[in-house]
């Protein structure tokens, strides 16, 4: 077995045993349903690029934009503005709340909510964009266009869940995130894949770090 057949079987197995990995995953008893690997590469972009926004896209129970919240937080530096279409699915435990992180109720490419993020974004010197929202190849290829200019350059568009459709998990998904970014990047080559940040080799985003140039 290769490097890469050892590293996508531990993936599988990570991914598949979601009831006591991912889904069970908590911020400060908040659940974030994300691999501890791909959080703990959030935190070092956060460090090292101090962006003064983060946007993501898909929050459900709003546990990963209160991570991202909390480590801007500790550097005194930026806020997060988290988009979904829902409330949260637990009404008995409402999304947490941090005075660097802002809900906004809407679709993310609805032209209204991305109205809002692009007057939000106005003039700030680093905007970090992380998509989670729902998985289709449309929808993310969709977000992708919407949002790519509002990444500025040096920093990051992570485009989550790129391992699903057989990727090395979830094989009968159908066209998904990873799909979606070969298309965008077949027709956009402000950005580049990062590699790099898959050195913990445990992600559900391979060539999901993009960055831009």
């Amino acid at each position: 077995m290769t490097h890469h057949d050892l590293i996508s079987e531990f993936n599988r197995v990570y991914y598949n045993n979601d009831q006591n990995t991912w889904r069970s995953t908590h911020w400060l008893g908040t659940p974030v349903q994300k691999f501890p690997t791909d959080l703990w590469i959030y935190q070092e972009l956060i460090y090292e690029l101090r962006p003064d926004l983060i946007i993501e896209t898909g929050t459900l129970y709003g546990g990963s934009a209160l991570f991202l919240a909390t480590i801007l937080g500790t550097m005194n530096h930026g806020r997060v503005i988290s988009v979904d279409i829902s409330d949260c699915p637990d009404a008995q435990n409402p999304r947490p709340r941090h005075p660097r992180l802002k809900y906004i109720k809407g679709s993310s490419t609805d032209d209204i909510v991305l109205l809002k993020l692009e007057e939000e974004s106005a003039n700030l010197g680093t905007v970090m964009v992380i998509l989670d929202s729902d998985h289709s190849r449309e929808h993310v290829l969709a977000e992708m266009t919407c949002l790519k200019d509002l990444v500025t350059s040096g920093s990051y568009m992570i485009v989550e869940d790129t391992n699903i459709n057989g990727h090395p998990v979830f094989p009968d998904f159908g066209p998904g995130p990873m799909e979606a970014v070969r298309d965008f990047l077949a027709n956009n080559d402000e950005f580049v894949v990062d590699t790099s940040m898959e050195r913990l080799m445990l992600t559900a985003n391979p060539s999901g770090y993009l960055r831009k140039k």
